[in-house]
């Protein structure tokens, strides 16, 4: 395996492509570029360091200064900023000096630089920093919130979580509150519920702020495939939407469900379960990551490999770090050297 020593993620490109194109951010000996997904250099390295591609573009640091870079190595935005954010909604957030403004995907200023700090768009909506309190702007760059907030997170199903003194509420595009703040944490609104912390506890509202699953837990990570872990105690189970126990508290440690079945530790050992509590694959594992297609990456002992649903390795452990397989293609490293692997264990490197 040729040495690159660093892959940073594997993404899909298919935007403006008749074929679906694997792009990752790849380091040669010292400088950075961009991989196919069979391992030859789509964009030599020549950057300090480069971030994902996202709406066609990816930021990269060259002479200490950021710009980005299209799918063909053209420079579409010369490097000039300080620092960058990714694009989203057609801005991207960009600072100059040591102030924050927006640029569009030609480079121009389409929101001045005059920001604290500034996060990316959503829903039309960005979050941004001025005089020391978060607010909420449009893209003409017009506040639609002024700024009156400790912090604020990004608008996600009309709603936007905002800190407000040391607790967290609720605020809709216009600036009301449709949830008081009272909450330590305030996550954001998923298919009509959000997980908060109250009291130390953690729960879920609806977006009349009422609490659907009361605040109980001492641990969670929200709801996937209708189901949620949760810790009570020292131990973990499975809650549905409605706050019932569909897996009772008996886990070591767990992950929630993904593709239908969930990576649980018990008696030290990880394998996973199915939505009934039955294990599928035993616990027989020193480590565990999900299910993203029809692999997972486990390890047995020092090294790590990946079994199918059955519980069959189809890679043997072999590997110092291995990740999820994504688009047929897996990031591993062994002797130190970071590449990729197809499921057959084929091998793809740099040139």
């Amino acid at each position: 395996m040729k040495k690159f020593t660093s892959i940073i993620a594997v993404i899909l490109i298919a935007s403006g492509l008749s074929a679906q194109q694997y792009i990752a951010c790849a380091r040669g000996e010292k400088e950075w570029g961009y991989i196919n997904d069979d391992g030859s250099w789509l964009i030599n390295p020549q950057f300090e360091h480069v971030r994902n591609f996202s709406e066609g573009l990816a930021a990269f640091r060259k002479g200490g200064q950021w710009g980005f870079v299209d799918k063909q190595g053209k420079f579409a935005i010369n490097p000039q900023f300080d620092d960058v954010q990714e694009f989203r909604e057609g801005l991207a957030p960009v600072k100059k000096g040591k102030e924050w403004g927006y640029v569009d995907k030609n480079g121009k200023w389409l929101i001045n630089p005059q920001f604290e700090d500034a996060k990316n768009f959503y829903n039309g909506f960005a979050a941004v920093l001025d005089q020391g309190s978060w607010g909420y702007i449009n893209k003409e760059g017009k506040f639609m919130i002024n700024p009156q907030f400790h912090d604020a997170s990004d608008f996600r199903e009309s709603y936007g979580a905002v800190k407000k003194g040391r607790e967290w509420g609720y605020v809709d595009k216009n600036g009301s509150w449709v949830v008081n703040p009272q909450f330590e944490i305030a996550n954001d609104f998923v298919d009509g519920m959000a997980m908060v912390r109250k009291g130390g506890e953690w729960g879920f509202i609806d977006k009349s702020g009422t609490f659907v699953i009361n605040p109980q837990f001492d641990d969670a990570l929200g709801f996937k495939e209708e189901h949620c872990a949760v810790r009570k105690g020292k131990e973990w189970g499975f809650i549905d939407k409605q706050g019932n126990y569909v897996i009772n508290p008996q886990f070591v440690n767990a992950s929630n469900f993904s593709t239908g079945l969930a990576a649980v530790s018990k008696g030290g050992d990880w394998g996973y379960i199915d939505k009934t509590g039955k294990f599928i694959i035993n616990p027989q594992f020193d480590d565990a990551k999900d299910f993203i297609t029809s692999l997972a990456a486990v390890k047995k002992g020092k090294e790590w490999g990946y079994v199918s649903k059955d519980g069959k390795w189809v890679v043997n452990p072999q590997f110092e770090r291995a990740f999820d397989f994504r688009y047929s293609r897996a990031r591993v490293q062994k002797a130190g050297d970071i590449g990729w692997i197809d499921k057959n264990v084929r091998i793809f490197d740099t040139p």
